[in-house]
């Protein structure tokens, strides 16, 4: 029998729920967690509604932050971060997404030992078929970047231990991709990951994504994954590519034509500077964890 606080009991629990113009659903969503944590603390930051979002998560019980305009989805789950006061965090969605019933089960597996548990969104939850490829692609890259399989690293809905998270709040964007970077840090890091499937419901209201923009924005994401874990397993096969290709041009010049040409020396150059560009982000990345561990230590 373990002497620690069981996950269905946790006295010292947080959540933040970054919110914009979700007053057709936030009222409930917050009514929803108090019935299950009637002493939980219920953070909905406000990020530049135009709407009653504020009043309607107030009335319902909520401790509400308002930003003057709207500052983004991750800078919202930073000023959640910031203000909360409890020893673990539950970030969800205030658009009804994230079913409240399903935060017991995230509790249970954070109580086994893990940093971090995120909610896995199964097959026909709300994404759409193109956003679903998408974030298959990004698991499988993020699975061989880390080691380690993950189910779904664009999800929203987690639980976290908040000392923890912290440590990452300077490395979060201010935009929509705070899952990513705070999963990938949590590996880099050496934390524990888990993950718990769930079902997300289609939102009630407009959408805050841009295909386009967006879309374009989500292409650096597969950039960032590498950047923030192992540079040189994104940057060594591409090296390993270019000097490839440099091999077979002059393979094939010189068999032709007997010569070595520029091209072969574009590309054998190339393939040394993007090797020695990941050489460098490799150590900057191992400085910049760091550090973290460093704060971390300081604030024990």
């Amino acid at each position: 029998m373990r002497d620690q606080t069981t996950a269905m009991d946790f006295h010292h629990l947080s959540f933040a729920l970054p919110a914009k113009n979700e007053a057709a659903k936030v009222g409930g969503v917050v009514a929803e967690i108090l019935e299950l944590y009637p002493t939980a603390e219920i953070i909905v930051v406000d990020d530049g509604s135009t709407d009653d979002t504020a009043a309607l998560a107030q009335a319902a019980g909520a401790c509400v932050i308002s930003h003057p305009y709207s500052k983004g989805n991750g800078a919202a789950i930073k000023t959640g971060a910031r203000a909360a006061s409890g020893e673990v965090i539950v970030f969800m969605d205030a658009d009804g997404q994230h079913d409240p019933a399903d935060i017991p089960a995230l509790l249970a597996r954070l109580d086994e030992g893990h940093d971090m548990v995120v909610g896995a969104r199964q097959t026909g939850s709300q994404a759409s078929i193109g956003r679903g490829l998408a974030n298959r692609f990004y698991n499988r890259l993020a699975s061989y970047m880390t080691g380690h399989r993950v189910e779904d690293l664009t999800s929203g809905f987690r639980a976290v231990r908040t000392k923890k998270f912290r440590e990452f709040l300077y490395l979060l964007p201010n935009g929509f991709s705070y899952p990513t970077t705070s999963t990938m840090a949590f590996f880099r890091a050496g934390y524990s990951v888990a993950y718990e499937p769930i079902h997300a419901a289609r939102r009630v209201g407009q959408s805050h994504i841009r295909p386009l923009h967006d879309g374009l924005r989500f292409l650096l994401i597969i950039f960032k994954i590498g950047t923030l874990y192992s540079p040189l397993k994104l940057f060594a096969p591409a090296a390993a590519l270019m000097f490839l290709l440099g091999s077979l041009w002059y393979l094939h010049t010189f068999m032709q034509f007997g010569r070595f040409t520029n091209m072969s020396a574009l590309l054998y150059t190339g393939s040394v500077m993007v090797f020695m560009m990941g050489l460098i982000s490799e150590q900057i990345t191992a400085l910049m964890y760091r550090d973290a561990g460093t704060r971390d230590a300081r604030e024990k």
